[in-house]
């Protein structure tokens, strides 16, 4: 069983708090850096329809990776078993790993194939954390809907991208 959990106001709650923040926002600065250098190239890429204005980005994001940080916070200060946390924190991980790494297949790559991939992953890593996340905290999981959901409208942008791009619908465009 795991000791008494701080309060919430308490130091170590909000450290622990300011930690999980670091991590997802240290993510997300990584994977700005991988995207950033390489928007000229997206912007050439045939977009679908459905593409957002590339302002809806950062503000989404930063959004996105806030909810994700209190999110594990909840877990990291819940009740459950520290077994169950461990390994909920661990998808966490997991998932934020991805997360990186599709901005480095997509955009550093430039491959919208390789992204496909990393993405499906990274959706699926979403689904499992929502899952073993609901084991410890309901807020906690209920914070991550907004993000599985970003996700897997992303997925299909990035499908219809690589698709658009590819040959794949018949119209190849500079990718």
């Amino acid at each position: 069983m795991s000791e008494a959990q701080p309060s919430i106001a308490s130091q170590r709650s909000l450290i622990g708090l300011g930690v999980f923040l670091v991590i997802c926002f240290g993510a997300s600065f990584i994977g700005n850096a991988f995207t950033q250098p390489n928007l000229g190239w997206y912007a050439s890429l045939t977009q679908p329809g459905f593409t957002p204005p590339n302002s809806v980005f950062p503000i989404v994001w930063t959004i996105l990776f806030a909810m994700m940080a209190v999110s594990a916070w909840l877990v990291w200060r819940g009740d459950g078993d520290d077994g169950d946390k461990r390994i909920a924190l661990m998808w966490f991980g997991i998932q934020l790993v991805l997360n990186v790494l599709w901005s480095f297949a997509f955009f550093q790559m430039q491959s919208p194939l390789f992204g496909l991939a990393v993405i499906l992953l990274l959706l699926l890593a979403v689904v499992i954390t929502i899952v073993v996340f609901d084991r410890i905290s309901r807020a906690a999981a209920l914070l991550l809907l907004p993000y599985v959901l970003w996700v897997g409208f992303a997925t299909g942008l990035n499908f219809a991208l690589w698709a658009l791009n590819s040959g794949v619908l018949g119209t190849q465009g500079p990718a």
